[in-house]
């Protein structure tokens, strides 16, 4: 109940919140006029002075919600409030009472005359209270709604102040701190407690623990190498602290390498994720989402369950990655119910059983293997899945009564010169064959380009390379890629799945493409290195142009035609595509079958090759 008051509070519009302050203070000054006549006559029965308090009240209200607006005293913020909004807040409790005092001396004798001197402490006390008491269950609230808790590894001046700079973030919540010095075990830094190397476990497990950041700036290389290799298998993201001479100096940081913002290396800014449409369309609703341990499937529960889902459904064929979805979900305490599955888009009965038990009416799907090189050597499985698997997951959601199936899809569909490409637009075929013969179930497909850091993305494989001191390898110098970061992607895949009439694809806006070597340059600047060339044979990581690897385009595109319809948002676009008729879809189907089950590559080839609008059979271009 708390937390949803504070969520109500929390998403009000500024005017509404100055004026429910003001409704606070004007609540706070009444009754410490009350404690400040009681206080002075000795007893709460205010007796011939009830007459006096209720007149003077009224003025006094009235003069404090001028002073306060004055005074700017509704937009000192609660959360952040320190000293300065102590101070404001006496000058304007002083003025008040003495501003009563000298009304009530020289005009009408309403109350005791000491008490509006009495006031002055009892309105500071009550306003400062007030604020410190509603900044503590927003800083909790926050810290509820959070996705990290950090361990603190090293509890000297840098761990102390960065567990202060993280008290003041939403993003992260700073659990506790990892010491090597047993004299100081247990002990309290600040408000936070000191635990052994050897507890590291067992705080992962029992606190949710998501992040350890490495706060010894001044420690040895060598040594702050030794911690991190004792901590790189736990199951969690790792961050180092630098010295603050790094920054005067330019110290290479490659061993001891931050985590670069996806906005950092976005080159734009990234389109704002305040959607209340999606909240509204979503919230109450039991959702299922396919590969929900992915990059994106992850990040699209992580979103649902902050609509929130009355019930979020993972599934997934991966054990270690629908665990890591569920007890990341878990850690962030989420309101709606988790239910994992652990199977394969293959597995249409379990698939239709679970949609059934759990009451599902919206199904995203995630599910696909995506590496591009790994597909093209691997035509079969990557087939089996992403075409196959996608018809089998959308039937399941049409003979069970699913309201709406939004397919996950990809820019690689478009005149794709690979396989995975060619079984992603394929599949997006079979849905929209689907959509023609299945009108209770709205089936849509949203179409994307690259994700930055999702398990397929450059940008972990240039961190790895960045850490072990280069060179990063880039494909060509002239290869581009469309890129979004994964909160945008998630939340327009669950806004354009709103739209949706039934057969539709939807392209995603993702600005314009970004040339990979711009991106791995830009990776270089920002973790504060310099690039090796002929010109700088002293720089820090090189860059190695390795070629196109099969089946891979130097471009991408989104569109198959020319013809798009706008949308109710401008960052979301629909293309009405053509695909095969019925007949031809379920020949094309049956023989797909049947050359996956023969362990035939080529006959999948050749099926692409005259169904897929575009499909070049693996030539790079």
């Amino acid at each position: 109940m708390t937390i949803s008051v504070l969520q109500f509070l929390v998403g009000l519009e500024r005017r509404r919140k100055v004026g429910l302050v003001l409704l606070l203070d004007t609540v706070v000054v009444a009754l410490s006029l009350y404690v400040a006549i009681a206080l002075r006559i000795s007893t709460f029965d205010l007796g011939i002075y009830w007459s006096g308090f209720f007149t003077s009240a009224v003025g006094v209200c009235l003069l404090a919600g001028i002073g306060s607006v004055v005074m700017s005293i509704p937009w000192v913020s609660m959360r952040a409030f320190g000293m300065h909004g102590v101070f404001r807040l006496g000058v304007f409790a002083f003025a008040l009472g003495v501003a009563f005092f000298c009304f009530n001396l020289w005009g009408p004798w309403l109350v005791p005359r000491s008490a509006p001197l009495i006031m002055i402490p009892v309105l500071l006390v009550g306003l400062v209270g007030v604020r410190l008491a509603s900044g503590h269950l927003l800083d909790r609230w926050f810290r509820q709604s959070g996705q990290d808790r950090v361990l603190i590894y090293g509890a000297g001046a840098a761990g102390l102040q960065l567990a202060n700079a993280l008290h003041n973030f939403d993003g992260a919540d700073a659990i506790a701190f990892i010491d090597d010095n047993p004299s100081l075990r247990r002990v309290l830094v600040g408000a936070l407690r000191v635990y052994g190397p050897s507890q590291i476990d067992r705080l992962i497990q029992a606190r949710g623990i998501t992040q350890i950041i490495l706060a010894m700036p001044s420690a040895s290389r060598a040594r702050k190498q030794e911690i991190l290799r004792s901590l790189s298998d736990y199951p969690v993201t790792l961050r180092t602290l630098p010295h603050f001479l790094n920054f005067m100096t330019g110290e290479p940081l490659t061993a001891q390498l931050q985590s670069v913002t996806s906005e950092d290396l976005l080159g734009r800014s990234p389109q704002s994720l305040d959607m209340p449409e999606i909240e509204a369309a979503y919230a109450g609703r039991n959702v299922l989402v396919t590969g929900a341990g992915g990059s994106i499937g992850s990040e699209l529960c992580l979103q649902l369950s902050s609509a929130p889902v009355a019930r979020l459904v993972l599934l997934d064929h991966s054990e270690v990655a629908l665990y890591d979805i569920e007890r990341r979900l878990r850690a962030n305490r989420v309101s709606c119910e988790i239910v994992p599955i652990l199977a394969s888009v293959l597995e249409k009965d379990v698939l239709k059983q679970a949609l059934k038990k759990h009451e599902v009416t919206v199904v995203l799907h995630a599910a696909a293997y995506k590496h591009v090189p790994l597909v093209e050597h691997n035509e079969v499985v990557g087939a089996r899945n992403n075409a196959i698997g996608t018809y089998a997951t959308a039937e399941a959601c049409a003979e069970t009564g699913v309201e709406r199936f939004i397919l996950i899809s990809t820019d690689k569909a478009v005149r794709p010169t690979n396989v995975m490409g060619a079984t992603k637009r394929f599949a997006e075929m079979l849905v929209q064959d689907l959509q023609t013969r299945h009108a209770n179930t709205v089936f849509s497909m949203v179409r994307f380009g690259n994700v930055l850091d999702s398990s397929g993305s450059v940008i972990p494989l240039f961190r790895e390379q960045l850490s072990k001191g280069g060179p990063l390898t880039v494909t060509h110098p002239e290869v581009t890629r469309f890129f979004m970061t994964l909160g945008e992607a998630a939340r327009l895949v669950l806004l354009a799945g709103t739209f949706a009439k039934g057969g539709e694809v939807y392209v995603l806006d993702m600005g314009e493409p970004v040339k990979i070597v711009d991106l791995a340059r830009n990776m270089i600047r920002i973790c504060g290195l310099t690039e090796r060339t002929g010109n700088n044979p002293d720089g820090d990581i090189a860059l190695e142009f390795v070629g196109l690897r099969p089946g891979e385009k130097l471009y991408e595109e989104l569109l198959i035609g020319a013809n798009q319809i706008a949308t109710p948002h401008a960052k979301i676009m629909c293309a009405r595509e053509t695909c095969l008729d019925a007949g031809e879809s379920a020949d094309a189907l049956n023989r797909l079958i049947a050359a996956v089950e023969r362990q035939d590559a080529q006959a999948i080839r050749n099926l692409f090759l005259e169904t897929v609008d575009g499909y070049t059979n693996g030539a790079s271009t």
